[in-house]
């Protein structure tokens, strides 16, 4: 079988880090690009193969298309999906899928309508560790939990304009904070109250203190994008030890500590930093058996988590409502 051709939407630097993996990788190839500039689309497509075009809908539907990866800042990720939905085209699209849960379940309908693949790209759904760290809680090998803590502050805020523009969905909580929120749900589903405490300044959010409340613990989640606190970091409490990890977003490895001197480490497929083959490799997968939706990434789970985005974003008082 040849390699999965991909259409990227999107040619920032992310989709240069994604292309450069896809390419090494020799499973996978570029053949269309689009981005709102076009000279940037023609360097992009010079370095990492296929061919720029002028509009989306040309991209989209160019000759060999397997599916769309869409990698545009947050306010536009539903108009490129629904467009690619609409075109016939299966669409990976990265995290925050949306901008609001409407959103979401609207794109949802939509692929369900078309009958056509459909997933979210977010590293903590495919990464080997996090997978790991999922089975180690499922199997209650911490016994009963205590607590769980989770950090992630960076200091991105005067990095690309994108995170500070409130009418591209700026702010900490669609680019980071999105992250913890969704491990969380994954390991536990929907908390029981939501607490929410956000720093909001010109429109976007600089920093969330959110603490998700279960039936015998509390999840703790800080976030902020103005602060660098080491990196982020991981930290389940229970009867039976504490499961650590930094980089718990991508999870190059995670520790699953049972006592002072007795540990268990799991390192997945080695320390592959920002290592996106996981998710590109099982969604060409699950595309070419003619998967509707991701085994790894279920179309709730994502609905779920936006609503819960929405829920945090109202308790902030935190508004989107001049999108380009």
């Amino acid at each position: 079988m040849g390699k999965f051709r991909w259409c990227f939407i999107g040619t920032g630097s992310l989709a240069k880090t994604v292309a450069f993996q896809l390419n090494r990788s020799g499973r996978h190839e570029i053949v269309s690009c689009y981005t709102r500039n076009y000279e940037k689309g023609i360097e992009f497509a010079k370095k990492y193969g296929g061919k720029a075009y002028k509009t989306p809908e040309e991209a989209i539907t160019a000759e060999d298309v397997d599916g769309v990866y869409i990698v545009t800042p947050h306010n536009a990720h539903f108009r490129y999906a629904k467009l690619a939905l609409e075109l016939g085209k299966p669409v990976f699209c990265e995290k925050s899928f949306t901008v609001t849960a409407e959103e979401t379940d609207q794109l949802i309908a939509l692929a369900k309508e078309k009958d056509l693949y459909l997933c979210e790209a977010m590293w903590t759904w495919f990464s080997p560790s996090a997978n790991q760290t999922k089975k180690w809680i499922d199997e209650q090998k911490l016994g009963k939990i205590y607590s769980a803590d989770f950090t992630y502050h960076v200091n991105i805020i005067n990095g690309a304009e994108r995170v500070r523009d409130p009418n591209r969905a700026g702010g900490a909580l669609l680019d980071i904070t999105i992250s913890p929120i969704t491990y969380a749900y994954r390991l536990w589903g929907i908390p029981q109250k939501i607490e929410t405490q956000g720093n909001v300044q010109n429109g976007i959010d600089i920093s969330e203190e959110i603490v998700f409340t279960y039936s015998d613990f509390k999840v703790n989640i800080s976030a902020s994008i103005a602060d660098f606190k080491g990196f982020e970091k991981m930290s389940i409490k229970g009867e039976n030890g504490e499961i650590k990890a930094t980089l718990y977003h991508a999870m190059n490895g995670v520790t699953f500590k049972k006592s002072m001197f007795k540990k268990e480490t799991f390192k997945g497929n080695g320390p592959k930093m920002n290592s996106y083959l996981d998710e590109f490799d099982t969604v060409a997968k699950e595309i070419r058996e003619g998967l509707k939706e991701s085994r790894m990434v279920p179309l709730k789970a994502t609905s779920d988590v936006m609503h819960l985005l929405d829920e945090i974003r109202a308790q902030m008082g935190l508004n989107y409502n001049n999108l380009e």
